[in-house]
């Protein structure tokens, strides 16, 4: 991503750029970046396309023609899936030759590294994977964002206000203007400030649901339940949610097991190094066996209500008053 921030400053721009990954703020972000130097407000060379089935000889021909008036023409292509499997061959062919008054631009959520369109784009341009960020990049642009606005956080603050907030960096832009709102003429950002003002995911609700259940606090399970049912969360997503959660819980109990701790835990399954230490006093309340126990009532009641034995509504609400 420097490497498009370096272009974006110098000038001198690449002919290629594919921005991919599941980040959506930062491809978002970069790919509005790119289009206002390449061809800022010009509409006459600048041509969006976006989705499968696109006409490759159209593409091409724009490509090869002239920009009018302009430096250099923009072709924008976004989810196209050209970048999994084949149907990309006459592109691939094209691109080392497309002449340099022409910039085209890929953003796609998949792509197939593989593949030899991502090769050709590899080779003639740059390719930019937008990934997840993790706790300390997170805390330091999150940080970084209240400091202009003349905030200023405690870094358990931060861990609490990342814990109800997610690692989406779009969802963690909006809460911080909100928050930045909320302490209007204060300058330090308090724990009661965050909890006050900033919205709790779906999943952290899910967190503390699986937290009542530990601690067979069925009543407190039950009302955010019908918080999530109020909020027009579908019953078979939360169970899903659920029978994720516990999974989680059971990967976690058996690292720990093992003897590793909150960071190598998070390093190996993925996970933000706060969400695993939200989960590790989950892993300590329950027996392994218990885990499990859950883990089958998730299945079983999935498949009752495939089966029609049992409405979606009714097969979470038993899950959750079953106590072991």
């Amino acid at each position: 991503m420097k490497t498009i921030s370096q272009d974006i400053k110098s000038g001198e721009f690449k002919k290629i750029y594919l921005l991919f990954g599941e980040e959506a703020f930062l491809k978002r972000s970069y790919k509005n970046q790119l289009k206002a130097a390449l061809v800022g407000d010009d509409a006459m060379n600048y041509h969006y396309f976006e989705g499968r089935g696109l006409d490759l000889g159209e593409i091409i021909s724009l490509a090869d023609t002239m920009p009018f008036f302009g430096e250099r023409r923009l072709i924008q292509i976004e989810e196209s899936g050209l970048f999994k499997g084949s149907g990309a061959d006459e592109l691939v062919e094209y691109l080392p030759r497309m002449p340099d008054t022409t910039c085209m631009m890929f953003v796609e959520s998949e792509v197939d590294k593989r593949s030899r369109l991502y090769k050709a784009v590899k080779a003639a341009g740059y390719a930019a994977e937008m990934v997840r960020q993790d706790e300390r990049q997170l805390s330091a642009w999150a940080g970084g964002i209240l400091a202009k606005a003349g905030r200023k956080i405690t870094q358990r603050t931060m861990d609490l206000f990342l814990s109800r907030t997610g690692d989406d960096m779009e969802n963690i832009r909006m809460e911080l203007e909100k928050l930045i709102s909320y302490t209007e003429g204060r300058q330090v950002v308090t724990d009661r400030d965050v909890e006050e003002i900033c919205t709790e995911q779906v999943t952290g609700r899910i967190f503390d649901m699986v937290a009542a259940i530990a601690g067979r606090r069925t009543r407190q399970a039950m009302d955010l339940y019908e918080d999530l049912l109020t909020l027009r969360e579908p019953p078979m997503r939360i169970l899903f949610l659920i029978a994720r959660q516990f999974n989680q819980i059971l990967q976690v109990k058996e690292l720990m097991a093992g003897g590793m701790g909150r960071e190598g835990i998070a390093s190996q399954l993925k996970l933000q190094p706060f969400v695993v230490g939200k989960i590790m006093p989950q892993a300590r309340s329950f027996t392994r066996e218990q885990i499990l126990s859950y883990v089958d009532l998730c299945v079983d009641a999935e498949e009752a209500v495939k089966t029609g034995r049992l409405g979606e509504r009714l097969a979470v609400e038993l899950l959750i008053a079953k106590n072991y």
